[in-house]
């Protein structure tokens, strides 16, 4: 199969990049989201887009769970608030809880149920081939970091808010879904629209200085 690629005037890739970068700056992880449905074709594209990535010998180790019933979105606030409580109140060390103070995080996750969609991610520790055999997933979590950072990219571009959710452990996640044993939880991501006075932190992102060197 031959690659459809056409190369841009450097001028025009100058300034998509620009283009990209000046839409992207703008995502921001929310808290505070309204209910309003979110229609199942924005969040099937924007799943085939993560469903492009790279990944450790195209056996594409993932699993996504698009969670809209009002039921399970509720049963799994109380599953994740358990784990949250423990963590806020002595669960972690008091490093990492005051690493987390400036973002005013705290173990009551509301948006679990009042965001229209959750989408549950999965590791699968194996899949089958193209020719139909069972392999072993290699990269896996590396695989699955770049699905998942697409899909963030694309509900952005969707016009659609993000945020992560890790609430540690996630194995109740299998149980709630009914996902098997050999899938791993990655992440927890909550779609929606925020509200009109969502609020988020006022932090920076480090500068290009910071975060680049060339060789």
């Amino acid at each position: 199969m031959k690659l459809n690629f056409q190369k841009k005037a450097a001028e025009q890739m100058c300034a998509d990049a620009e283009i990209f970068y000046q839409q992207i700056k703008k995502r921001r992880s929310v808290r505070e989201f309204k209910p309003d449905p979110i229609p199942d074709e924005i969040i099937e594209n924007c799943l085939l887009s993560a469903g492009t990535a790279p990944n450790g010998a195209n056996l594409q180790p993932w699993h996504f769970c698009v969670i809209k019933s009002q039921e399970v979105k509720s049963e799994l606030r109380a599953a994740a608030e358990v784990h949250e409580h423990k963590f806020y109140n002595g669960g972690v060390p008091e490093e990492w809880t005051d690493t987390l103070k400036h973002l005013n995080t705290n173990e009551s996750k509301p948006f679990l149920e009042i965001a229209p969609v959750l989408i549950a991610i999965f590791q699968k520790a194996s899949t089958h081939d193209h020719e139909g055999i069972e392999r072993k997933c290699y990269y896996a979590k590396e695989s699955i970091g770049i699905a998942t950072g697409m899909l963030i990219t694309a509900l952005h571009q969707s016009g659609l808010a993000t945020l992560t959710h890790t609430p540690s452990p996630m194995n109740f996640l299998n149980k709630i879904l009914d996902r098997p044993s050999s899938e791993k939880p990655f992440l927890l991501l909550i779609v929606g629209y925020p509200t009109d006075d969502c609020e988020v932190p006022d932090i920076e992102k480090h500068g290009i200085e910071s975060i680049r060197t060339y060789h």
